[in-house]
């Protein structure tokens, strides 16, 4: 069974950075496309980013394409979504996930394995 473990949320001013990460365990990491998906209150999770396995290409939403970066280290079993410029809007609960079937996706439902969630805010 794969665990995930998010870590790095807190509260920030808009503008801000803060760099989240989410470590596995008990799978082979380096097989799995890695999400990061968000939800704020009274919406339903979304898509943030992707990265294909051995740190291959992302994918991101519009909304934070050129301001986060998704990136991931095989060695330590863990990937990372480097956020910028953050904004108000960008406050809600950060999750990652795991796919172990081929091809990133954008939807949950596609996502094996997930993470308990951090809570990012993000104050004017």
């Amino acid at each position: 069974q794969v665990q995930l473990v998010e870590s790095g949320g807190g509260l920030v001013q808009a503008g801000g950075s803060l760099r989240l990460s989410c470590t596995a365990s008990g799978g082979t990491f380096s097989n799995y496309r890695m999400g990061w998906f968000r939800q704020a209150p009274g919406k339903e999770r979304e898509f943030v980013a992707a990265i294909r396995r051995s740190g291959g290409s992302t994918y991101y939403a519009d909304s934070v394409k050129g301001r986060f970066t998704c990136s991931r280290d095989d060695a330590k079993n863990t990937v990372y979504l480097q956020m910028n410029s953050l904004k108000p809007e960008d406050t809600a609960v950060y999750f990652c996930a795991a796919k172990t079937t081929p091809f990133l996706a954008t939807e949950t439902i596609k996502y094996d394995y997930w993470g308990q969630g951090t809570q990012v805010t993000v104050s004017l």
